[in-house]
């Protein structure tokens, strides 16, 4: 079986009985709730209230959190494998809008030049790399890389930002007010857990492929 037509048998396993509709429009409304929650936070001065080290944690929790529905959820797992590698890839499509934001406020002094060059120029080329492996056939291959460098890339942007908070650069309150605050404290969760499950799909496909090699032999 290749890589170009079939990621694995047991992912497609899992998505026998899904309702994806009633699943989608679920995951919409949570994100929803998710996105108004981070505005409201943002706009009230609720992250600009709180210290700025615990932003990291806050950061990390968007991560942490749906991983752990994921790993908990039998439901939950199946709609993402009925989701796909390539819907979960071609989501990450959104980090190339961000990279402009991230130049906009380096341009005009708003964050520091490290955390611009750093956050903006890797998501810069996640977003691009993620476009360039939905355009093509099916692979393994290209959307391991794609993973690992897309959450490679947020692993540099938020150890560049704690970094820098750390260093008390005043500048990196931009990130606790709108708009910039979406991207650190909503869009890198759902894309760092996106990334995870990615791997998860990835993990069994490869395991499933061993199966049959397994079997055959």
């Amino acid at each position: 079986m290749s890589d170009d037509n079939e990621i694995g048998n047991e992912i497609m396993n899992q998505t026998r009985n899904v309702d994806k509709a009633r699943g989608t429009r679920v995951l919409l409304s949570v994100l929803a709730i998710w996105g108004v929650g981070v505005c409201v936070a943002a706009e009230t001065g609720f992250y600009s209230a709180i210290p700025s080290l615990l932003l990291a944690p806050l950061i990390a929790l968007g991560i942490v959190i749906p991983v752990i529905v994921y790993a908990m959820s039998e439901r939950f797992r199946a709609y993402i494998a009925a989701v796909g590698l390539r819907s979960i890839t071609a989501f990450h499509i959104w980090r190339i809008a961000a990279a402009l934001v991230f130049f906009w406020y380096g341009t005009h002094n708003l964050l520091p030049e490290a955390f611009v060059r750093n956050a903006g120029w890797g998501d810069l080329i996640a977003g691009f790399l993620a476009l360039f492996v939905v355009m093509l056939p099916e692979n393994r291959t290209r959307y391991l890389i794609f993973h690992i460098v897309g959450f490679a890339d947020f692993v540099v942007a938020v150890g560049t930002g704690l970094a820098l908070f750390l260093l008390n650069d005043p500048r990196m309150a931009a990130i606790q007010t709108l708009p910039m605050a979406l991207i650190p404290l909503y869009g890198v969760g759902i894309s760092g857990a996106s990334h995870i499950m990615a791997f998860d799909l990835l993990r069994q496909g490869s395991a499933s492929k061993v199966k049959h090699a397994a079997v055959e032999a």
